[in-house]
């Protein structure tokens, strides 16, 4: 969901679990020139055809094959600068990334934030988008895009835990993490 509070409940995991990362979703998106432009001719970025998925799974394998050198190229390990050797953790945060199958498939733990309809449209006509939505894209688009994708995500999988992102950051912060952190002694004890 678009404004969701998805980015900003990464980072606070991130923060919090030595040894993770995130890849982003938003970071993938293909050149403006090339997003394809629906019969309201709105450009149609809520869709996997707006994205590098190629690119961002090549990034997610890169990550999975060895995730000390993924951190270290990348400089991501400043903060955490001895690897727990038994477990990293990849935050893979995103809006159509539990639609995309390939990607869904290799998720450890999923997680999905949902605002109603009128908080979604505040947050996102507060924020500034490059390019800015036109006039009437978040109801002509967003939405029916979100409900659309929303309705084949809860088809394709069914173990995702849904979080109320009107409920104070801390507190889905501190359910998360005790989560995660509960996976992560899981595969320690498998291993």
């Amino acid at each position: 969901m678009t404004n969701g509070g998805k980015s900003t409940l990464s980072k606070s995991l991130q923060q919090q679990i030595p040894n993770s990362c995130i890849i982003a979703q938003d970071s993938y998106f293909k050149d403006d020139s090339v997003v394809p432009v629906d019969s309201n001719g709105f450009k149609q970025y809520d869709t996997l055809d707006a994205l590098h998925m190629d690119t961002m799974m090549t990034e997610v394998n890169s990550w999975r094959q060895d995730p000390e050198s993924f951190l270290r190229q990348r400089d991501l390990n400043s903060e955490h600068k001895t690897l727990d050797k038994d477990v990293c953790v990849l935050i893979v945060e995103g809006f159509l990334i539990f639609n995309y199958r390939p990607l869904n498939e290799l998720f450890d733990k999923r997680y999905f934030m949902e605002i109603p309809y009128d908080v979604c449209k505040k947050r996102r006509s507060s924020r500034t988008y490059e390019p800015p939505d036109p006039p009437g894209y978040f109801d002509g688009h967003v939405w029916p895009m979100y409900l659309q994708y929303r309705r084949e995500m809860e088809n394709i999988t069914s173990d995702i835990v849904f979080l109320d992102g009107l409920k104070p950051r801390e507190e889905l912060l501190a359910a998360v993490y005790k989560d995660v952190v509960y996976e992560i002694e899981r595969l320690r004890e498998k291993d």
